[in-house]
C-alpha cells in the first residue's frame, strides 16, 4: 500500500494552486514512484514533465499531468514537514544541551533530533548514527547538499566515548561513502576541555582535510555549560588561556590549509575570541560565512554591515531615548557600535543592557538562550526610554515568544515599555536604534 500524505497548504498562484490542489488532499505518487519521504519529493518533483496522483477527501482521485520548469516547485506543504516521523537522537552526548535543562519546560525543547532529512531542509547537524545505509545511498542518488555533520572527533574510540554510543565510531565512515558521491558537507566539533583538545583536535582538523574540497568547512565551538549538570559526564569551562591555545591551534591549520587549498577550512566560534579577549579575524578568513547559523563570523558580519551602512550616514540632531539588551558575548561589540553612533547622533541615548543568563548559568553567554524572566529580573526600574530593543534570536522563530514561554506582551506588560525586534544584520541594528522602527 502507498503512503499518503496530507497536504497541509497550497501557495496561491502556485502550480497545485492553478490546478485545484487543496489543503486536506493527499499526495499518493509522482510517475507512479511512491514518495516514502521528503527526500524522494524533492527528488521526483524537480522534473520537466511530472504525472501527479492526488486523492480527494471524499476517495475521488485526480491523475494531473503537469509540464514545468526544472526544479520549480509545484508549491505544496505537509501536514508532516519530512513527509515522515522524525527521528529521535540515539546517543547520550557528554556535552548534550537538552540534558543539561531544567525541568517543567514546554516539551519540544526536550526533544533530541538526529534526522539526516532535517540537515538537507534546515541545514541541522546530525551525527551519521540515526543514519541507515539506504538513507546513505540515497543523498548520494538524490545529490542532496550540503550535509551538516557533527563530527567531533574523527579518533573512532573517543567518539564511542563523547557520544555514549559504541556505534559512533564506525559512523564516521558514512562521511567516506559521502565524499566518494561527491556531496557538498559542513563539520563541526564542539570542543570539551581534556577529551577531545588539544593533540586529539590536532588529528581531527588533519584527519578532516583529507574530505576537501567536498568537506567545504569545519567550526570548533566551545561546549556550552549550564548549571543543571547534576549526574552528567563532568565537564569543565574553557578559560582565557585555553581559548588562546585553541586559536592558535585552528590559526596555524588556516595558514597551511589555505596555502595548500585556497580555503581556510577550520573556523573558530566567536566564543573562543571573546572569551581569549582577541579581535575576531577580518572577513576574508570565514571563506564566504559559510558557518554562520554555527556562531562563526557573526560578530564580524554585523560589524561590516554597521560599518558600511554608518558611513552613508550624515548624522542630526534627532533626540530620542531607547535601551537595547543583549548578551554577554556580544555586548562589548554592541557597545562599540553604540559608541560610534553616537558620535553622528549625539542626543540619541541608549541605555545598553548586558543580561546575564541567570536562568541556565552565566557561563551560557549567547543572545539567542535568554529568557523572559531574566530579562523581566534585570531591566525592572531601569531606564528603558520609549522602546527597548531586543535581537530576533531571542524568539522562537516566527512567534513572539522566548525560550521559558515569556511572551512579549508579558515583557511589555511587566516593564511597561514598547519592544521593537531587530533583526540580526548591522543596518537593521542602525536603523532600529535611529529611526525607532
Amino acid at each position: 500500500m502507498k503512503k499518503e500524505h496530507i497536504i497541509r497548504s497550497v501557495e496561491e498562484g502556485s502550480i497545485a494552486w492553478e490546478l485545484g490542489i487543496e489543503a486536506g488532499d493527499k499526495l499518493i505518487s509522482i510517475n507512479d514512484n511512491e514518495i516514502e519521504d521528503v527526500f524522494d519529493y524533492h527528488f521526483l518533483v524537480n522534473d520537466e514533465e511530472l504525472i501527479v496522483l492526488i486523492e480527494k477527501p471524499d476517495g475521488e482521485q485526480w491523475e494531473l499531468e503537469i509540464e514545468k520548469d526544472y526544479e520549480e516547485d509545484l508549491g505544496i506543504s505537509f501536514e508532516q514537514g519530512l513527509m515522515d516521523e522524525y527521528r529521535s537522537c540515539r546517543n547520550k552526548c557528554m556535552f548534550c544541551f537538552i540534558d543539561q535543562m531544567p525541568k517543567g519546560m514546554r516539551d519540544t525543547l526536550y526533544f533530541k533530533d538526529d534526522d539526516s532529512r532535517l540537515s538537507f531542509l534546515q541545514g541541522n547537524y546530525i551525527t551519521l548514527t540515526n543514519m541507515s545505509d539506504d538513507d546513505v545511498r540515497r543523498i548520494v542518488k538524490y545529490h542532496l547538499e550540503p550535509i551538516n555533520i557533527s563530527i567531533h572527533t574523527t579518533n573512532p574510540e573517543l567518539r564511542c566515548k563523547m557520544l555514549h554510543n559504541r556505534f559512533a565510531g564506525e559512523a564516521l565512515k558514512k562521511v567516506d561513502i559521502l565524499y566518494e558521491g561527491g556531496i557538498t558537507m559542513n563539520g563541526q566539533i564542539v570542543l570539551c576541555k581534556g577529551e577531545n583538545d588539544g593533540e586529539e583536535l590536532e588529528r581531527s582538523i588533519r584527519d578532516m582535510t583529507k574530505y576537501l574540497p567536498y568537506l567545504q568547512s569545519v567550526s570548533v565551538v566551545p561546549v556550552g555549560l549550564t548549571k543543571y549538570r547534576e549526574g552528567l559526564y563532568p565537564l569543565e569551562s574553557f578559560e582565557k588561556e585555553d581559548a588562546k591555545k585553541v586559536l592558535e591551534t585552528i590559526h596555524k591549520w588556516q595558514k597551511k590549509i589555505y596555502e595548500e587549498h585556497g580555503t581556510h577550512f577550520i573556523h573558530a566560534g566567536d566564543e573562543w575570541y571573546i572569551l581569549a579577549e582577541e579581535e575576531v579575524p577580518e572577513e576574508e578568513r570565514y571563506d564566504g560565512y559559510l558557518q554562520l547559523e554555527n556562531g562563526v563570523g557573526m560578530l564580524r558580519l554585523l560589524q561590516n554591515e554597521f560599518e558600511e551602512e554608518f558611513d552613508t550616514l550624515v548624522g542630526d540632531d534627532r533626540r530620542r531615548e531607547i535601551s537595547l539588551a543583549t548578551g554577554v558575548l556580544a555586548y562589548p561589540y554592541l557597545k562599540r557600535m553604540v559608541e560610534r553612533l553616537q558620535t553622528k547622533y549625539p542626543n540619541i541615548t541608549v541605555h545598553l543592557y548586558k543580561i546575564i543568563n541567570n536562568f541556565f548559568g552565566e557561563k551560557i553567554t549567547v543572545a539567542g538562550l535568554i529568557t523572559g524572566q531574566d530579562l523581566i529580573g534585570q531591566l525592572k526600574g531601569q531606564p528603558l526610554g520609549d522602546t527597548l530593543l531586543l535581537p530576533c534570536s531571542m524568539l522562537r522563530d516566527g512567534e513572539e515568544v522566548l525560550l521559558d514561554d515569556v511572551t512579549l506582551t508579558d515583557l511589555k506588560e511587566s516593564l511597561q515599555v514598547d519592544i521593537d525586534i531587530v533583526k540580526s544584520s548591522g543596518q537593521d541594528l542602525i536603523e532600529a536604534i535611529i529611526n525607532n522602527i
